[in-house]
């Protein structure tokens, strides 16, 4: 029997187990009950089902730590054995107490049965997985004594390798000294041959560096020399770009103050004529209007400048109060 033996006969007892404990307790409950609802006063029929679930729970509690117990090789002493009887006989008492008290001996044996066999199971089953626990622990020492017995012989073949293992580096050490003594003679021989080579190989490239340095330093002079000129041809041409753009800078600033001095000068002569004696052109009242509106007159003078509505005149200060629309300067300048 291996392991896997094992396991299978533990599931196949604690799946019967639980079957026969599940089954028992619900046939006590339907058994029981009634015969509670009897005895009980009829506003607390609904009680009735308490007792046979309160005593079929001590039953789940004793099978289920009989079982813990019984894998842990375990043994909870006298008062488990009193608890598993004590719940087997109640129970046995209330499953046949109605059929007992009608005289009924037929009834009485029909529902010993699953209190019985509850009863039964449960002693049987606590006994099963003790033999089952003591099973394991035989199975387990033998598979530890063969696992030990096992490590033994490996461990005699790994010192017996370790010993030829060793004879054959000795063996390969007195080899591999001749064999070292032979090559050093040759290697220092080869040594001295290299070494001469390299004394030779080094003064060339000495004087091969030295001939690099020189031309290296000629060619970093001549690049210093090239690199002076360019940047004194960018800076001279930085130089004059900023008089350039100094010149268009101050060139563009005077256009802009003349081209305001102007429209200073036609806002002011627009504005100098004075009120109008009628209705002006629409194109020469917008200018007015528009004037008027830079120098910040009122929407009354400059609708009698240019003879035009006071709400015309609003309209025209709106449109350029809206940044959308075109500026002053613009309409004066359409002129």
């Amino acid at each position: 029997m291996n392991a896997v033996h094992i396991r299978s006969a533990e599931r196949a007892l604690s799946v019967g187990t639980w079957l026969i404990v599940f089954g028992a307790m619900l046939y006590s409950v339907l058994t029981v009950t009634p015969l509670m609802a009897k005895h009980t006063a009829d506003r607390w029929d609904w009680t009735a089902p308490i007792l046979p679930l309160v005593v079929d729970a001590a039953v789940v509690i004793v099978v289920k730590l009989d079982d813990v117990l019984a894998r842990l090789g375990g043994h909870g002493g006298r008062w488990p054995v009193v608890l598993r009887w004590m719940t087997g006989l109640m129970t046995l008492a209330l499953n046949t107490a109605d059929s007992a008290l009608k005289n009924d001996l037929v009834g009485m044996a029909v529902h010993a049965v699953a209190p019985l066999l509850l009863i039964v199971t449960a002693e049987t089953g606590l006994a099963y997985r003790r033999a089952i626990a003591k099973a394991v622990s035989a199975l387990e020492a033998a598979q530890k004594a063969e696992r030990e017995q096992a490590e033994h012989k490996q461990r005699e073949r790994a010192e017996r390798a370790r010993q030829e293992a060793r004879e054959e580096r000795e063996h390969a050490a007195a080899l591999a000294r001749e064999q070292r003594e032979h090559e050093a003679s040759l290697v220092r021989e080869q040594a001295e041959r290299e070494e001469r080579r390299a004394r030779e190989e080094r003064e060339l490239l000495a004087a091969r560096e030295a001939a690099e340095r020189a031309e290296r330093e000629r060619r970093e002079r001549e690049r210093e020399q090239r690199e002076h000129e360019r940047e004194r041809r960018e800076r001279h041409a930085r130089e004059q770009a900023e008089n350039e753009r100094r010149e268009r800078a101050e060139r563009a600033e005077r256009e802009q103050r003349e081209r305001e001095e102007r429209l200073t000068r036609e806002r002011e002569a627009l504005l100098a004529r004075g009120p109008a004696a009628g209705k002006l052109p629409e194109d020469e009242a917008r200018r007015i209007a528009a004037a008027a509106f830079e120098t910040g007159l009122s929407v009354r003078s400059a609708a009698e400048l240019c003879g035009w509505s006071v709400g015309w005149v609003s309209a025209r200060y709106a449109e350029h109060r809206d940044p959308s629309t075109s500026g002053a300067e613009l309409a004066i300048a359409s002129n």
